[in-house]
């Protein structure tokens, strides 16, 4: 935005910053927070402190280099009202989990390691953070992030230090942050929505299963080889040898990778799912009903019974979303998902297919609002920066998508 549109979003600016920054102390704080907000949506190549401070009329460097790295605000309740803004006005159909990653160079940027990068394509140096987004067709906003801290930064006490890393925060998998931000979420908002995430999240039975624990429906994509039974197989129990344990039930036939339990007997239909700047979006899906069929599986399905012992054998069973365009000759797609198969189709692709926001998201967050332009080291520092970013984005979202809610609230 030119300089001028920013300034005559002050008023308004003004009031979101003193709603969602009310948990900061100090209006000084405050205004040092309305003052980023605008150097982050103001045109400028980089984002960082020091040339947006040099573009903004009353900018000041070391006060936004203090309240950014060194002041102890707390950001997990200014992202909670950011998110309860959010989610009251544009009401999301899902949350979409994803990661992404900042390229980096060194070693003592926090969280920095050698890993796989998205934005690269590559194994290279760089930070990745876990984040879960409020979407609809229409809108979609981050709610949530966590930084991903490598295994290689567990036990390395003096960079721990230098970041200024909590003694308390370890190396966890990426779903399990994943799960945290959304049992977080879930605390701040109430009603969670159907979670939608790609096959980097979806290919964990264990994370797919802890979500159903706690009630909460899901359509994530997955990966053709994972093991599966078709719906009516049916475990049948060997005759007591007489010597040993008791037998138990067991299957006759070994599970099968998901693309060979799509038949030339599955029904596709033509669904589209959204209308894009080319057209209507439109490809053909199957839905089946199929047994996740893995060792995650089969011990979460004996523990629900009271133990291998009590098990009848028979695995639940799970929908599963099949894509196959009308010119491919193999599906292409495969989404598992915890919503009965009598979930109309038409939902259970515009669900699946809702992950495609996150690149909106991204693309402004990272080209229009400078996510990856912070240039500190600090664990403080990085949150403090993404958290003011969110806001940003918070902001222009609410603005596009109802601009009372940004005087009603």
């Amino acid at each position: 935005m030119r300089l001028g549109e920013v300034e005559r979003l002050r008023g308004e600016l003004a009031e979101f910053v003193a709603d969602v920054f009310a948990s900061v102390p100090g209006r000084d704080q405050w205004r040092w927070g309305e003052c980023c907000l605008r150097g982050l949506m103001l045109d400028g190549r980089r984002k960082s402190i020091q040339p947006m401070a040099e573009r903004l009329p009353d900018g000041n460097m070391q006060a936004l280099q203090q309240f950014v790295n060194q002041s102890p605000w707390l950001w997990e309740p200014v992202r909670r009202r950011i998110a309860e803004r959010l989610v009251e006005v544009v009401r999301p159909e899902v949350w979409v989990i994803d990661d992404v990653s900042f390229p980096k160079r060194g070693r003592a940027s926090v969280g920095v390691a050698r890993q796989y990068c998205g934005a690269l394509g590559k194994r290279a140096n760089c930070q990745v953070a876990v984040s879960v987004h409020a979407a609809t067709d229409l809108a979609s906003c981050p709610l949530e992030w966590e930084l991903f801290l490598p295994e290689e930064w567990a036990h390395d006490l003096p960079r721990r230090t230098a970041a200024g890393v909590p003694d308390e925060i370890g190396h966890v998998t990426k779903p399990r942050l994943a799960l945290g931000l959304l049992e977080r979420l879930a605390g701040w908002l109430g009603s969670v929505p159907v979670i939608v995430a790609d096959a980097g999240y979806g290919r964990s039975v264990s994370f797919r299963l802890a979500l159903e624990e706690r009630g909460w429906s899901y359509v994530m994509a997955v990966e053709p080889k994972e093991i599966a039974r078709p719906a009516n197989a049916i475990p049948y129990l060997p005759p007591y040898q007489g010597l040993g344990p008791p037998t138990l039930p067991r299957y006759r036939e070994p599970a099968r990778p998901l693309h060979q339990l799509v038949d030339a007997d599955a029904c596709f239909e033509t669904v589209t799912w959204r209308q894009g700047s080319k057209g209507a979006m439109t490809s053909r899906f199957a839905v089946l009903q199929v047994r996740p069929s893995g060792k995650e599986a089969t011990h979460a399905a004996q523990e629900q019974a009271g133990g291998r012992s009590r098990w009848d054998g028979v695995l639940p069973l799970r929908t599963l979303l099949v894509e196959q365009p009308e010119e491919a000759d193999a599906p292409t797609g495969y989404w598992m998902s915890s919503l009965p198969a009598t979930t109309p189709i038409a939902d259970l692709v515009r669900w699946a297919k809702m992950r495609w926001r996150i690149e909106h998201d991204y693309r402004e967050l990272k080209h229009g609002l400078g996510l990856d332009h912070f240039e500190g080291r600090t664990w403080r520092g990085w949150h403090h920066h993404v958290t003011l970013v969110t806001a940003a984005q918070a902001f222009l979202t609410l603005r596009r998508y109802d601009p009372k809610a940004l005087t009603t609230a």
